[in-house]
């Protein structure tokens, strides 16, 4: 049997970027605004958005945010606005940063120390010293 969504089935679902952003545009077209801080669950926003509808810097600060929304990363939205509603286990997977050894570190930073006094000594050139520091830093990550 079919039921109707609720409310708090429908806010709690993973928010879109693209529906974040025609939103935005929305609220830069019609006479209020701020519709899309609602849906990213950022009410104080939207309230405030709403309060300065009369003026035009809702509409303009809505045209950045809806290009902003657009153009950004899939996984830096989810991670702003969808951090409450993903399982935290494909967010933490997504950021996880690659395990360095600190030895290795340790090891290439005094080898680009050495490379930079070569440099300040003359034996160098800035173009050759530039070349090797990120020889040695690709060896990071």
């Amino acid at each position: 049997m079919w039921r109707s969504p609720s409310w708090n089935d429908i806010l709690s679902q993973p928010k879109d970027r693209k529906v974040a952003s025609l939103l935005a545009l929305a609220g830069m077209i019609a006479p209020v605004s701020g519709f899309h801080k609602f849906y990213l669950k950022q009410p104080i926003w939207g309230t405030l958005y709403l309060m300065l509808s009369w003026t035009p810097i809702p509409r303009i600060a809505c045209g950045i945010e809806a290009v902003w929304y657009l153009f950004q990363d899939a996984n830096e939205f989810d991670s702003r606005f969808n951090s409450e509603t993903l399982p935290s286990n494909s967010i933490s997977a997504t950021f996880a940063s690659p395990k360095v050894d600190p030895t290795k570190i340790s090891a290439i930073a005094d080898a680009v120390r050495q490379l930079d006094q070569l440099r300040m000594d003359g034996l160098i050139s800035e173009y050759e010293f530039e070349q090797k520091r990120r020889k040695l830093l690709d060896h990071i990550g």
